[in-house]
């Protein structure tokens, strides 16, 4: 199997209704391509025949089984080059079933297919969902993975594949609403650790507006090509290794996964009525919830504990009489400081959490501060919540760092508790690395994630701008963070997402802390960034259920949540996984 490995991602407008064109000018440039030397190529969903159908009977003279006639035309090209070429059709099967695929075919045909398995807003009028689940197909060339469009939106499906050793995930799409590379994909292929070749349909079609940006991501995430506008092709030359060293910022997560913390990933809390299911029993309700100021403080803690918790004072009075802020995040460690924290260990409750009680009360404010706590002879890395009422939670980080296990051991529970702010969760710095946290934090209701952290590394990047026309209000100019990942950590749970970082680009923490919104589509973004230097980041939330019959706020109603098809998603709680290849 090849170390290096040229790709090919293909952007591609098709038009409804004309099938024989479109495969003759995907093909054209599948040619083009291979001819260019790439190995793996591949084309939009369901490049071959346009997106925007109505129903069943306006796509049926357009569907074919696989293998089939369309399939065969690519694997004549796939024999002719020696390479393989990813393919979007509508398939139908032996019961007339329809279903939006993505096919794998190679030079001896096809080698394998995936049945889109979380349909967006327009199949469910003609498509089932796919029944093959979440394959890696093994190549010659590498481990390949097969996604379609809104299966990325789910942090499970290309986790799933990570867990197979996918080195690639050749995600087709059609997106839309929003720039690309989009967000998303970026930070699947950046929480997994592996390559992603994105290949978008672009141009306009019974009214929507796709966005293009078909690109090839590289497992640190950045971008090793892309189109923005156009039909066109892109090369990328692939580094396999890169990918089976299951790495994210030089940690190896697939070893610090905790899957006996992760039962939870299959239930299927918000596929009834939140509102009923939260207060079934009468067992923990949902907090009434409420609009409320909420602020990340972006800082570098020092070495002694008096200092830090005199900073914490002054930032957290800043915050509230300059904000008007009702909670606010402090870093990772903020008590006690990032080098050697163990010595400056504190019990909990003890002086410093007595100390940031006074804090809370005089301000009438909820702040979440992390230290390292000792507990007898064990040390932990935790966080706690404290409100005007006193302590209110206490967190131990459950997926630590290769430096945490110098000193701390892993905590063994999740942190959940109720204010009236909305329900908050709470994380520490790596553990939002691992995207199954967050989810479970979201099954249980949870408006708010607060994560006191200290990220170093690159966890966010620009967009120079597109030139693919979007609908007002969605920004087609140059952003500094486009991508960010926390941000995508707040979109796919549908809550608020309050990352409050060290600042020291001396020893490569960036910052960058903010409070992100719940919706990765709403424009312009509820959301606050902390970028350059120490300070306070303060944006509005809002966790009201806003009706007393069903959740009309999306914190409430999670739409994302609610979709999953959980079912599937078995091999994220083994134990076990023999099949996936750890560097530790």
């Amino acid at each position: 199997m090849p170390r290096g490995l040229k790709v090919a991602t293909i952007q591609f407008e098709p038009t409804m209704f004309e099938k024989a064109r479109n495969i003759d000018r995907l093909a054209a440039l599948c040619e083009q391509a291979a001819e260019g030397g790439a190995r793996l190529i591949v084309t939009p969903e369901m490049g071959t025949t346009g997106y925007c159908w109505f129903d069943r009977a306006e796509v049926a003279p357009f569907v074919e089984p696989v293998p089939g006639p369309t399939t065969e035309r690519f694997a004549r090209i796939a024999r002719a080059h020696d390479c393989y070429i990813v393919v979007g059709l509508p398939e139908v099967d032996d019961d007339d079933i329809y279903f939006n695929t993505a096919v794998l075919i190679g030079p001896g045909g096809v080698v394998g297919r995936h049945r889109k398995s979380h349909p967006y807003i327009s199949e469910p009028k003609w498509a089932a969902p796919g029944d093959l689940g979440h394959q890696v197909f093994d190549t010659p060339i590498g481990r390949i993975a097969l996604l379609i469009c809104m299966d990325i939106h789910f942090i499970e499906t290309a986790r799933l594949v990570a867990l197979q050793s996918a080195d690639v995930i050749c995600h087709i799409s059609n997106w839309l609403a929003e720039r690309a590379p989009a967000p998303y994909w970026i930070s699947r292929a950046f929480e997994n650790g592996c390559y992603l070749i994105e290949s978008n349909r672009w141009g306009l079609e019974r009214t929507v507006q796709f966005s293009g940006g078909s690109c090839v991501i590289s497992p640190d995430g950045t971008i090793a090509a892309v189109i923005d506008g156009g039909d066109g092709v892109a090369f990328a030359e692939l580094d396999l290794e890169a990918a089976r060293a299951r790495k994210v910022g030089g940690e190896p997560v697939f070893g610090q996964r905790r899957p006996e913390l992760y039962a939870e990933l299959l239930t299927n809390t918000f596929s009834w009525n939140p509102h009923d299911f939260f207060r079934l029993y009468g067992h923990r309700p949902w907090p009434p919830g409420r609009r409320s100021q909420m602020a990340v403080v972006q800082m570098l803690p020092a070495d002694d504990v008096g200092d830090n918790l005199e900073r914490i004072a002054a930032l957290a009075r800043l915050a509230k009489t300059r904000d008007g802020a009702d909670i606010a995040v402090f870093p990772e460690l903020a008590v006690t400081g990032l080098k050697e924290p163990w010595t400056r260990a504190q019990p909990l409750p003890g002086p410093a959490t007595e100390r940031l009680c006074r804090l809370a009360k005089e301000l009438g404010m909820h702040l979440v501060v992390g230290l390292a706590e000792r507990d007898g002879d064990s040390l932990y890395n935790s966080a706690c919540l404290i409100g005007p009422e006193g302590l209110v939670a206490v967190y131990r980080k459950t997926h630590l760092t290769t430096a945490d296990r110098a000193w701390a051991e892993p905590g063994d529970a999740w942190a959940v508790a109720d204010t009236p702010h909305g329900r908050i969760g709470l994380l520490i710095g790596h553990d939002a690395s691992f995207p199954e946290a967050g989810r479970v934090l979201a099954l249980r209701g949870c408006d708010i994630i607060a994560c006191p952290s200290a990220v170093g590394g690159r966890f966010s990047a620009a967009h120079p701008g597109s030139r693919v026309a979007q609908n007002y209000p969605i920004p087609t100019g140059a952003d500094p963070y486009h991508w960010h990942h926390f941000r995508v950590r707040a979109g796919e749970n549908n809550a608020f997402f309050a990352f409050a970082n060290v600042f020291d680009p001396a020893a490569g923490y960036p910052g960058l802390s903010g409070v992100f919104g719940p919706d990765s589509f709403e424009f312009p973004r509820r959301e606050a960034i902390a970028a350059d230097g120490e300070g306070v980041a303060t944006s509005v939330i809002d966790t009201s259920g806003l009706d007393s019959v069903y959740p009309t706020n999306i914190v409430r109603r999670k739409d994302l949540v609610s979709m999953r098809l959980p079912h599937g998603y078995r091999e994220l709680v083994r134990h076990t996984n023999a099949s996936v290849t750890v560097e530790v």
